[in-house]
């Protein structure tokens, strides 16, 4: 029971990535605090249903956090979603949307919670690969997971000594429970698809005190797939632009 008693907070936690990180603190004895669009039965200790989006949402839902807990010691940052690109008609409305929830929530969660961490906090904010590199049509998101990624480096210095800050990059993570075969598998060089706990084992890490020494640290959890350099011919691919 690592984290019997601490105070975690987790956007987007329903389901998918945020569902794991949320049971495997609750598995280790944390109060968890969740605030999503949608409750799909979510086990926590507190439930908010709002829109990260909205200024409003997030003081009242840290106020009730904080009224019913008085601290918190993690803050998790995992919500996020896409309006898609500059391809599909993303609007000015819809591209400040992603980044709203993406960056934006974020930021002001973090300021909102500064008088509120207990000693030894941390925040991880999860980021993707997508910070990185891209498939076309994902301006949204990807800009969204490049703000991210910047914000955790630029948190961890501001908050020095108080908070640490650090984000992780997923590659491709199976949120549906699928079975993979062939390329989908080989084209890691860890020879499988990703699982949510491959993120939520290392979010707890990050979260622990063996994790003391990690700050403003992008962590890159992708199986290797992004390391794989892979030329025309190579293993049958072949470009088609």
């Amino acid at each position: 029971m690592k984290f019997e008693n601490k105070v975690v907070i987790i956007t987007g936690a329903s389901q998918g990535i945020g569902r794991a990180i949320n049971d495997a603190f609750r598995a280790e004895g944390a109060k968890t605090a969740v605030i999503d669009l949608t409750d799909q039965n979510t086990p926590c200790d507190f439930f908010y249903q709002g829109d990260l989006t909205e200024e409003a949402v997030l003081t009242d839902f840290v106020h009730q956090v904080t009224e019913r807990f008085g601290h918190v010691d993690y803050l998790i940052n995992n919500a996020m979603m896409t309006r898609l690109g500059i391809l599909s008609g993303c609007s000015y409305e819809d591209f400040l949307y992603a980044q709203k929830v993406g960056v934006a929530a974020p930021y002001y969660l973090t300021k909102l919670l500064l008088p509120h961490f207990a000693p030894g906090a941390a925040i991880v904010n999860m980021s993707s690969t997508r910070a990185f590199q891209s498939q076309e049509d994902t301006e949204s998101y990807s800009a969204a997971k490049g703000g991210i990624t910047a914000l955790t480096h630029a948190l961890a210095v501001s908050l020095s000594g108080r908070v640490r800050v650090n984000s992780i990059s997923p590659g491709w993570i199976d949120t549906t429970g699928s079975e993979f075969h062939g390329a989908d598998n080989t084209q890691h060089p860890s020879g499988r698809v990703g699982k949510p706990m491959d993120i939520a084992s290392m979010v707890l890490y990050l979260c622990s005190k063996e994790a003391g020494f990690i700050n403003g640290e992008n962590i890159r959890i992708d199986g290797g797939m992004t390391r794989l350099m892979v030329y025309h011919a190579d293993y049958g691919w072949t470009y088609e632009g």
